[in-house]
């Protein structure tokens, strides 16, 4: 199957449970696909450096943090812009053309790709259990960095208003139902990135890393510039699941921002799915994140890191490769049958 159409195909499944929620006025349905829409956008990064590389990243939530408040800081600023040309052509063109979420996305994109190559660039001679502390330690510096930072409300957190609804070619939009598409087309992009990655001489590339990067540097693989088009690569598409997390949250602190659920998840997801197929982490997250979203509805989402150890135990156990993994044990067992 092509990119073209499997694209197609996502984008048409998500329509499909779009119109659902929408015909039968079910908003927390939004809400609800919204969050595992992230997690699959997160789980899919993850898995391009974590699962594709071998290199174990505990710093999502530092990426995902840092696509959140990169539009914070840029919703601020375009305020400030506001106050100071509020007058004359300039007042009059801001106006008319108000800062969209895309453009946050992908000025969290591009923030946290930079950091990420930095992290890569920084980080290169580390490997294994020193190379995760080291993104462990990243993400403690930016959450200190980010919380002494008045501008996007340090500490104290900051409110985004979020309209009712968008107007688009003469049609009122729910928000809600807008940043689910967003999200959605996110994911989308996402999983085809991963998908062609993985059947490209990159994902021939990056597997040599994975599986002995020693002997892949012996045999002239430039694990260098691979590490750091990984690293790049799984920064921006964290960033970018981030960035319209204020307008879906609508008061951002940093507890929320750098919470302990998107680092695990993010981790969690691509291993219960499997992390050497860019299926594995849709798996993962679709289950984990169902599940999770059903807990906080029947019990409290106080449980959710709960089922993330009990999913994650069980399937170390009975799948030690994953959801993926086991299916193609069993095809193979019984192709020899």
């Amino acid at each position: 199957m092509s990119t073209a159409r499997f694209s197609l195909i996502a984008i048409a499944i998500g329509g499909l449970v779009m119109a659902f929620a929408h015909w039968f006025q079910v908003d927390y349905l939004f809400f609800a696909s919204y969050t595992i829409l992230q997690f699959i956008v997160l789980a899919t990064a993850w898995n391009i450096l974590g699962g594709y590389c071998g290199y174990v990243n505990f710093g999502s939530a530092a990426f995902f943090a840092l696509g959140a408040y990169s539009s914070v800081a840029l919703i601020k600023f375009d305020a400030e812009i506001d106050s100071w040309f509020s007058e004359g052509i300039a007042g009059f063109l801001h106006h008319i053309f108000p800062l969209p979420i895309p453009v946050l996305i992908l000025f969290g994109a591009l923030v946290s790709g930079i950091v990420g190559f930095g992290m890569g660039y920084l980080t290169l001679r580390l490997r294994g259990a020193f190379f995760a502390i080291a993104t462990l330690a990243m993400a403690v510096v930016l959450q200190t960095l980010i919380v002494n930072w008045d501008f996007v409300g340090g500490s104290r957190g900051a409110y985004i208003i979020r309209p009712e609804s968008l107007e688009f070619a003469g049609f009122q939009i729910n928000y809600i139902e807008y940043l689910f598409a967003l999200m959605l087309l996110l994911a989308v992009i996402a999983l085809a990135t991963a998908r062609t990655i993985e059947r490209s001489q990159l994902g021939f590339g990056f597997a040599t890393i994975r599986d002995d990067e020693l002997a892949a540097e012996a045999c002239g693989v430039p694990t260098l510039r691979l590490k750091l088009i990984a690293t790049t690569l799984s920064g921006a598409f964290m960033g970018m699941a981030g960035a319209p997390f204020p307008y879906y949250i609508g008061y951002l602190q940093p507890q929320s921002a750098f919470g302990l659920e998107y680092a695990v998840n993010s981790i969690a997801m691509p291993m219960i799915g499997g992390t050497t197929s860019w299926v594995g982490p849709l798996v993962g997250a679709i289950l984990l994140g169902s599940a999770q979203q059903y807990a906080t509805v029947t019990i409290s989402s106080a449980v959710n890191l709960l089922i993330v150890g009990l999913m994650l135990v069980a399937f170390v156990i009975i799948a030690p490769n994953g959801l993926i993994g086991l299916v193609q044990e069993w095809m193979r067992a019984r192709r020899r049958s």
